[in-house]
């Protein structure tokens, strides 16, 4: 019969005999995840980012637990992507995570066989990070946040708004490939639509100074910004440009219309973080990202400024209020 001073002293020697680098080990043997995004840390950025973590916490991945996360933030500047997507490797990050299409890009252009999860991005098959939606066929899968096909629908909204605006400019990151195609999507669009489309690409806000003199210069009625990693940090000076050079504005945001942006219609960000963060459960658990089909949005945001449209002398139809997802006064 084994008593109870028997069986501690057991259990001891049992430790005991466990090599001390052993237990080490296991304590750090965590699932480490990289996160990668283009932009900078901001607190919109970081609520979005919390959505994942969340999300991922009430599927089992507990902080400190069994996973580790490695971020690393892009600030906006493309250039330093590479070497972040390089640190995340050396760090042997069982998955990447990305925001940003630029991240997604990097990412993809380092590694083909650690898994990367998209969280937002634009289309992921014309940027080239993918075979198709439905099979993406490589070690790249995730959510797409259709940043460039919506592009349209915001110059649709404005031109409900504004029925008579025929000039219309559009500010957006030129190192953004993903940006490049909303413009295109956009000039499509305002063909479409009888309006002249000013494209005014910027390299951060050192360029907001001489991009909104040349807007002015050619008579711009109105403004579309495309949303980017690059230009999220400086969202309400943007924004307080657009008031000051009475140019009622969309963007691809809803925090742009938060901080004074006329209008916002984009994506649930939030619901998308969540949903990559569902993707990273199914690959840890033996999916492979080459079957597993990119998603696009099942949520979408419309948000007015009812305060900026009274700074701006506007008066909003009815008809858009009722639509909205948001009414800011």
């Amino acid at each position: 019969m084994i008593n109870r001073r028997m069986f501690l002293e057991a259990t001891a020697g049992g430790l005991l005999a466990i090599p001390i680098g052993a237990l080490a080990q296991q304590r750090s043997e965590l699932i480490r995840i990289g996160l990668l995004d283009y932009s900078a840390s901001d607190p919109v950025r970081l609520s979005w980012w919390k959505a994942f973590r969340d999300r991922l916490r009430a599927l089992g991945y507990v902080e400190g637990q069994n996973v580790a996360f490695e971020t690393r933030w892009g600030n906006g500047q493309v250039g330093r992507l590479p070497g972040l997507v390089a640190e995340l490797i050396e760090a042997k990050v069982a998955i990447i995570v990305t925001g940003g299409s630029e991240a997604a890009l990097a990412a993809k252009q380092a590694t083909n066989s650690i898994p990367i999860v998209t969280a937002t991005g634009s289309d992921p098959v014309k940027l080239g990070l993918v075979a198709s939606l439905a099979r993406p066929g490589g070690n790249l899968t995730g959510v797409t946040s259709v940043q460039s096909e919506l592009a349209g629908k915001r110059l649709e909204l404005l031109k409900q708004l504004l029925p008579r605006a025929s000039r219309v400019a559009i500010l957006w990151d030129s190192d953004n490939r993903g940006s490049a195609l909303a413009v295109r999507q956009t000039e499509a669009g305002a063909k479409s639509l009888g309006i002249v489309l000013q494209s005014v690409g910027v390299r951060g806000s050192k360029d907001f100074a001489a991009a909104f003199l040349a807007m002015k210069r050619n008579r711009a009625e109105a403004l579309v910004v495309i949303n980017s990693a690059a230009l999220a940090a400086d969202r309400r000076r943007i924004a307080d440009l657009a008031i000051a050079n009475r140019l009622p504005m969309i963007s691809g945001a809803s925090e742009s219309a938060t901080v004074g942006g006329l209008l916002s219609y984009a994506a649930d960000y939030p619901d998308l973080f969540r949903r990559a963060a569902a993707y990273v459960d199914k690959i840890l658990k033996g999916a492979k990202p080459a079957d597993l089909p990119i998603e696009q949005p099942t949520k979408f945001e419309f948000v007015i400024n009812l305060k900026t449209a009274k700074a701006l002398g506007l008066t909003i139809p009815a008809s858009l209020v009722q639509r909205a997802d948001e009414v800011i006064h």
